[in-house]
């Protein structure tokens, strides 16, 4: 479910194929993100799951998958 909703985001935020968003997408390599694409991802993680997330943490997860076993650890 996590996984779903950070693919769906990314999705809508790039406006790529969510089909095209695998746990080992690299969110910066692949999908171009920068620092102020991953703040939005982030907030609206954090307003949908009423979670903290910080910064130092989040830049450490490069991938789809790895920021995903993040908030599902973060929500358990």
């Amino acid at each position: 479910m996590v996984f779903k909703k950070i693919r769906d985001a990314l999705s809508e935020q790039f406006g790529c194929p969510a089909d095209d968003i695998t746990e080992d997408t690299n969110i910066i390599e692949e999908l171009g993100a920068d620092s102020l694409d991953m703040v939005e991802l982030i907030s609206e993680l954090e307003n949908e799951y009423g979670i903290t997330v910080t910064d130092e943490d989040i830049y450490e997860c490069h991938t789809v998958g790895q920021i995903t076993k993040y908030i599902e650890k973060l929500i358990a």
